[in-house]
């Protein structure tokens, strides 16, 4: 498994804003970086990794360094974390052919998501998502970028 660029991680941080208090979901932990950095604004991260000895990993790294609060579990990120909605913030760090209609609906009015959207095995558009106060999207196109791909659910039609 690869993990973003530390910059990468560190624009992408900056785009949502964060605030302390704020309840914050990423799909796809990998080694648990994003989490960390996140965890540093709100101790309310949860953490979503599809591939299970990944996510094992992450949460033993988050309780070698004491991020405790940090919630993570193995699971297709794809349906988010209901039990958990809504969110304040939402950051995907894998690509996605589009925005799941879940993440969408578990994202808090006034909320912020950040998404790489294309082509999963190509270059993808890094989104920045903003629900309104009244539940309607706003979709700014930023950077061009390149993610690993969206697995589970997402991919299940490319037959991989």
């Amino acid at each position: 498994q690869t993990i973003t660029n530390m910059w990468f991680v560190a624009y992408m941080t900056d785009l949502l804003d964060v605030k302390p208090g704020e309840k914050v979901l990423e799909i796809g932990s990998g080694s648990g970086y994003q989490a960390s950095v996140l965890y540093q604004i709100t101790p309310n991260v949860y953490s979503i990794e599809i591939v299970e000895p990944l996510a094992k990993q992450a949460a033993a790294r988050w309780k070698e360094l004491g991020f405790t609060k940090i919630s993570g579990k193995a699971a297709d990120g794809y349906f988010g974390w209901q039990e958990h909605a809504p969110f304040d913030k939402i950051v995907v760090t894998c690509a996605a052919d589009h925005v799941p209609t879940f993440l969408l609906q578990q994202l808090k009015n006034g909320g912020t998501m950040v998404i790489p959207v294309g082509n999963p095995f190509d270059r993808q558009t890094l989104l920045l998502i903003k629900k309104k106060e009244d539940g309607k999207i706003t979709t700014q196109r930023l950077n061009s970028c390149k993610f690993v791909p969206f697995t589970g659910k997402m991919l299940e039609k490319y037959k991989k």
